[in-house]
């Protein structure tokens, strides 16, 4: 009888925990203020950036965590929030940390694929948007809408997704478009969704499968996964939620695999600066 229990124990730990974050590392002190993660196409490293206050810099780090290359970027850390990436390797930095919604300098830089082996400071190219339903700066408390900390690359467009800060209506966020090219651009509205009141649910980063096919929203508590949507309105269709085990400050999430994501946390009161993995399927 009590193999018997021992071989059910076994085979329980070996399934998919849903929800249970894979650890992979702990990462470099560099690191602890951790707030974008990428996989980049043509490049073994996995990028990763620290947030406003920090060195304007980015880290291709191991499959292991470990900080293999540091670059630094000629252009102000105002307060860098997310990383995406095209199909043709090229790097962008989502400088749009808005905490008090007053910001008039949003923007995305781009770092050209071949800087990201052949150079140690290099220039970026500046895609300026702004939000057309913003007219105040800051606008009132009720209205603290305009903050971001994700966004990803599709099909020529980067698709960002707001993260509120207006009490018992944190968990909201809207998805904004703008193009990937050079300028200053209004920014389209698509769609809004609710993910609840507290600070738990607010949206700290994004990314889509490569296929398309999936859309991840992190939040500290949760990962929303978004299937069957219609044309570019990531948040419509089904949504799937994956409430995490654990409760940190997660900043940073990418799709390893279709059914894998590499997520990153912030080290805030002794807990994160690490590097995880999640299965989502």
């Amino acid at each position: 009888m009590k193999k018997c229990f021992l071989l059910f124990l076994f085979i329980c730990l070996s399934c998919n925990d849903f929800g249970s974050l894979k650890l992979i590392s702990n990462l470099s002190k560099n690191l602890e203020e951790v707030s974008g993660t990428e996989i980049v196409e043509k490049s073994k490293l996995i990028w990763m950036l620290n947030d406003g206050g920090n060195k304007s810099k980015i880290y291709g780090v191991s499959k292991k965590g470990k900080i293999i290359r540091d670059i630094s970027i000629k252009a102000k850390n105002n307060d860098w929030e997310d990383l995406t990436s095209d199909e043709n390797g090229n790097l962008y930095i989502g400088d749009f940390g808005n905490n008090y919604s007053k910001r008039k300098n949003l923007a995305i830089l781009k770092i050209k694929h071949k800087d990201l082996s052949s150079s140690k400071k290099v220039h970026v190219e500046k895609i300026k948007f702004y939000y057309p339903n913003q007219s105040k700066f800051p606008p009132k408390k009720k209205k603290l809408y305009f903050d971001s900390e994700a966004f990803f690359y599709y099909k020529n467009a980067f698709y960002i997704f707001t993260k509120s800060r207006v009490k018992d209506k944190f968990g909201k966020t809207s998805l904004y478009k703008v193009p990937a090219k050079k300028g200053n651009h209004e920014a389209e509205f698509i769609s809004e969704f609710d993910n609840g009141k507290t600070m738990d649910s607010w949206v700290t980063s994004a990314d889509i499968s490569k296929d398309g096919s999936k859309v991840a929203l992190l939040t500290p508590a949760s990962v929303l996964i978004f299937t069957n949507y219609k044309s570019d309105n990531f948040l419509s269709g089904d949504v799937k939620k994956i409430a995490l085990k654990q409760i940190s400050q997660k900043e940073g999430v990418a799709f390893k695999n279709k059914n894998t994501l590499l997520i990153t946390d912030e080290k805030a009161h002794g807990v994160g600066g690490n590097f995880y993995e999640l299965s989502i399927n």
